[in-house]
């Protein structure tokens, strides 16, 4: 089970960081999306939230991100912790206005 979140800006993304975890959400199963992967990174590392990897994607797409656009790159990131391949399309829209996608998942993927 998953949950997903959008925010403006990193104050707000912490602080629905902070409600999930009180809600049960453990920080290494949150993860914070962002179009550009700057932004994404320095948030992840600011919050101390999980990191999409090989672990959640498999080697296959980790390494086939390597040469994806973002935007593909973005979508199956998202599909590997949980969304369906339309709702990551329909979140990747949003990351294209510069807003972030905070997605929480209750279980730990395998």
């Amino acid at each position: 089970m998953y949950k997903v979140e959008i925010v403006e800006n990193g104050v707000q993304a912490t602080n629905i960081i902070n409600a999930l975890e009180n809600q049960g959400y453990k920080k290494e199963n949150i993860y914070i999306f962002a179009h550009d992967k700057d932004r994404s990174e320095d948030l992840t590392n600011a919050t101390e939230t999980g990191n999409v990897s090989m672990k959640e994607q498999g080697l296959l797409d980790s390494i086939s991100n390597v040469f994806r656009k973002r935007g593909d790159e973005l979508r199956s990131k998202m599909q590997s912790v949980g969304l369906t391949e339309a709702e990551a399309s329909k979140y990747e829209e949003v990351l294209d206005t510069g807003k972030l996608v905070i997605v929480g998942s209750l279980e730990q993927l395998q």
